[in-house]
Parts: structure tokens; sequence; C-alpha cells
């Protein structure tokens, strides 16, 4: 019943759910396991560390550039076919992603400033806080010492990102906004920098449908992937690339390691 989400009432049941599961399974148990692990969760899930206007602006640049990037994996991802003997497991996956595009869509239906407002806290603000203090504040962290390698600590992070969303043709996208967001926090050592980048992120997909979800919503998802921006693709990954490396020659320059990184 509750997944019938043309009902009004069920809609606003599931965004009440939506922002409960957020703080209960997140961000409640983010502070509390930093607590038990070091008497102090600011310090463990490393907020005390302020960002600078330079880095903020850097992440901005990042995502926001990055648009034809993500588009172009999104594409490559759900143009994936199984093999014939693996048929029943794609039909399943291609339901429930199905499924979680309705639900999606039906969040993403704005009709009031109001509303707006109210998405980007529950799709911007509460994932962007909750989902980095577990996988980057404390899972990363953990993978990381038990592998005694940040690479994999944030590689497995990032697989487990994409997939705690269930949403099997989206997996390549969200792997390497992971990483990515994985590799800005070990970089800087402050959990403020893949916040601000899921944040960013998540609430730019929220503007762009408010505004522009009837006049340009395909050009939106093709842009770098149809064959007249292909070009912008290219300065994407060029301009990315860049912005990437100069994020991680000034924050090296600062520390070698993230605090409380064992490695």
């Amino acid at each position: 019943m509750v997944t019938d989400v043309s009902n009004p009432e069920n809609l606003t049941f599931l965004k009440y759910l939506q922002t409960l599961q957020a703080i209960g399974l997140f961000i409640l148990p983010a502070f509390i396991i930093g607590y038990i692990f070091d008497k102090s969760s600011l310090n463990y899930l490393a907020f005390k560390k302020n960002i600078s206007f330079y880095s903020i602006f850097s992440i901005a640049a990042i995502m926001l550039c990055s648009l034809p990037v993500i588009n172009f994996l999104s594409k490559l991802n759900s143009d994936m076919q199984f093999p014939e003997f693996l048929r029943q497991i794609e039909l399943w996956m291609k339901d429930k992603e199905t499924a979680a595009q309705q639900i999606t869509e039906a969040f993403l239906k704005m009709d009031s400033i109001g509303m707006l407002v109210f998405n980007i806290f529950m799709i911007g603000v509460l994932p962007a806080i909750g989902e980095e203090l577990i996988f980057r504040g404390i899972l990363q962290r953990i993978f990381t010492e038990w592998t005694k390698n940040i690479h994999w600590g944030i590689l497995i992070a990032a697989i487990m990102f994409s997939g705690m969303h269930m949403q099997f043709y989206g997996f390549l996208p969200r792997f390497i906004l992971g990483a990515l967001f994985g590799y800005l926090f070990y970089w800087s050592g402050s959990i403020w920098v893949p916040i601000l980048a899921h944040f960013i992120n998540n609430t730019t997909a929220v503007v762009l449908y408010y505004f522009y979800s009837d006049r340009m919503e395909d050009q939106i998802d093709n842009f770098g992937v149809s064959k007249g921006t292909y070009i912008f693709l290219a300065i994407s990954i060029l301009i990315v690339a860049y912005l990437l490396w100069d994020f991680y020659k000034k924050n090296k320059k600062i520390t070698g390691e993230v605090p409380g990184y064992e490695l």
C-alpha cells in the first residue's frame, strides 16, 4: 500500500520515513560509534578540522564540472546486458530499478518553494551528512585499518556505499562518486569536504529537476552522452582531473595522512 506513490498520503509517509531513516540509521549511530571509539565523536569523525574557502570553491567546481562524466557513466551502466543464463537476475534488477525510479521521481515532483526547500533538506542535507559519516567517517577508516591500505579502504567503502542504494543500473556512477568522496576525505582530513561534495551533488539534481524538469530533463541527462555533447565530456574530464590534482597537491602539503588513520 505504501509503495503506491500516486497517493499523496503514502508519499508524505515515505518522505517522513526517509527523513527518520537518515537520522536514525546513519547520523545518530555514527556519533554513538565515534563516542565509543574515541570518547569524542567530533574528533573521531574528523569534524574539528575546518575547510578553507579555496576547498569550498574547489569542491563546488569539481562536482558541477563532473556532471557530463557522471551522465556518461550512468549511460554506460544502464546499457549493461547480462548473459542469457542470468536473465532472471537481470529482470529482477530492472524491476528494482523501476520501483526505485518511481519513488525518486515522486519525491522530486515539486510545485512550491517550500517543497523545494524540504527536498533539499531530505535529499541534499541529511544523506550528505549521514552517509558520509557512516561510509567515509567510520567504514572507510575501519577497512583501511583492517587492510592496512588506504586505497582498499576507500574502494571497499565505495562499493558498500553504491550497493546500499539497491539501484544496480546506477551502481557504477555511485561507486565512482563514493571513491571520489573517499579520496577527498583522505586528502583533506576533514569530514566536511565529502559532506559538502555529497550535498552539492544531490542538491544540484534537486534544483535542476525543480527548474527544468518540464523543459530540459532529457537534455540534462544526455549532457555529455549524446554525440553533440561529447566535447563537453572531454572538457569535463580534463577540468575535473586538474582540479583534483590541484586539490591533492595543496592538501598534501599540509598533512600526509588523515587524522586517526594508522597506515
